[in-house]
C-alpha cells in the first residue's frame, strides 16, 4: 500500500477502533426483529413510530451495557497520546448515542476536537459527517486520516476525499483493498504517521 500523505488530523470510529468490540450486532438485531444483512440505524429509519420506539430501547439498552463493560483497544492510549503531545486534532464519529458517546469521553478522559454521533446528522457510510468534522477542525479531506474497522468507514471516508485506515485482525475481509492502509493495531499507526 502507498505511504500516506501528510496527515494534519484524524477521524476515529469508536467500537471497534478505539475499544474492543462489545456490541453483539446479531443479538441486537435478533431481540428487534431486524433481518440479519440489515444495518440496524437503516432498519430503525424504515420502521413505523409504533416499532421504532421498542427498537430504540433495545439499542439503547445493549449500548449501555457496552459503556459500562468497554475497554480500549491495544494501542488507543498511546496513539492518542501520541496524537497529542504533536497537536493533531482528533475527532469522532459513531453510529452510537451521544449517551454513549459520552460515557465513553468521561470513562477514559478523552477530549475530542469534534464529534458526531447518529443524532448529529446523517450516518456513515454518507460523507457528509466527515466532511463536518474536518470543517470543524480547520482541516482539509485530503489532510484528513478515517480510521475505522467496518466498511461505513472506509467508504465514508473515501466518499469525502480522505486517506482511510482499516484495523481489522483475523481473517482479511473484501473490502480491506478499499483502504489506503490496513493495520492489526493502533499501535501499528504511530509508524505510518512519523
Amino acid at each position: 500500500m502507498a505511504k500516506l500523505p501528510p496527515i494534519r488530523a484524524i477521524i476515529f470510529d469508536m467500537d471497534g477502533t478505539l475499544t474492543v468490540p462489545v456490541l453483539d450486532f446479531d443479538l441486537i438485531k435478533a431481540e428487534i426483529g431486524i433481518p440479519g444483512g440489515t444495518p440496524v440505524l437503516e432498519a430503525l429509519e424504515a420502521m413505523p413510530p409504533e416499532q421504532r420506539g421498542r427498537a430504540d430501547a433495545i439499542l439503547a439498552r445493549h449500548e449501555a451495557d457496552a459503556s459500562e463493560r468497554c475497554q480500549l483497544s491495544p494501542g488507543a492510549a498511546d496513539l492518542i497520546g501520541h496524537l497529542t503531545g504533536r497537536r493533531i486534532p482528533i475527532a469522532l464519529l459513531t453510529r452510537n448515542s451521544r449517551v454513549s458517546v459520552n460515557a465513553f469521553c468521561a470513562k477514559f478522559a478523552i477530549d475530542f476536537d469534534a464529534i458526531h454521533t447518529r443524532e448529529d446528522g446523517p450516518n456513515k457510510p454518507n460523507p457528509e459527517p466527515v466532511l463536518r468534522l474536518c470543517r470543524t477542525m480547520g482541516v482539509s479531506p485530503a489532510e484528513t486520516l478515517v480510521v475505522g474497522d467496518f466498511l461505513f468507514d472506509i467508504l465514508s471516508g473515501q466518499a469525502a476525499g480522505c486517506p482511510t485506515c482499516l484495523i481489522h485482525q483475523g481473517p482479511r475481509p473484501p473490502y480491506a483493498d478499499k483502504a489506503d492502509l490496513v493495520v492489526q493495531s493502533l499501535a501499528e499507526l504511530i509508524a505510518e504517521l512519523e
